[in-house]
């Protein structure tokens, strides 16, 4: 898919400039989306959707809560890492881009959010509580999760920014492990 500028709003963006940065004609894009609407949804449930497989799997495979969370920091920097581009646009849809992607986002991140309630679900300290309160939990940590994307977006990328990435990284796997040793002291009412 061609890059716009990381600064360019999505919605300032035209059919025929996409066409044009991908090298295709604008009938051509029209076989894979209805319209620049579309492109967004896909490449905001593309940021979302192996993120949240990933996660999945470092959540069935350590079943101790610590290695959880620290294998997700884990996959969570990598990952965005790696795709910086999609996060950097997906940060910007979400506090000022058009209605439909912002709805398309939070979705994703109640989806995120489901998924997660339903795992520690299975963890047996948690197995007595209320889906409200796992919801609730599992809001927390998500949420945790999205300010680290958000820190992670504002390093430099390449060496210089290795070292204060990594110090992300420690203070969100600590500010998790934070919240999961209030699970033991919760009372829901």
């Amino acid at each position: 898919m061609a890059r716009v500028e990381s600064g360019e709003s999505f919605d300032a963006l035209s059919l025929r400039g996409v066409a044009r940065a991908a090298g295709v004609v604008p009938t051509a894009f029209y076989r894979y989306f209805d319209g620049m609407d579309d492109l967004g949804l896909v490449l905001v449930e593309r940021s979302f959707e192996t993120l949240r497989a990933m996660l999945r799997q470092a959540r069935e495979q350590a079943r101790e809560p610590r290695r959880v969370i620290a294998r997700s920091v884990e996959i969570l920097v990598s990952y965005v890492r790696e795709h910086r581009q999609q996060f950097a646009f997906v940060a910007r849809i979400r506090s000022t881009g058009n209605g439909l992607l912002r709805h398309a986002i939070r979705s994703e991140i109640r989806l995120f959010a489901a998924e997660l309630a339903t795992d520690l679900a299975r963890f047996p300290v948690l197995r007595d509580w209320s889906t409200e309160d796992l919801q609730m939990l599992s809001d927390l940590l998500v949420n945790t999760m999205i300010a680290t994307i958000e820190e992670l977006l504002e390093v430099p990328p390449g060496e210089a920014g290795a070292q204060v990435e990594a110090a992300i990284a420690r203070r969100a796997e600590r500010q998790l492990r934070l919240i999961v040793l209030g699970v033991p002291a919760w009372r829901s009412r």
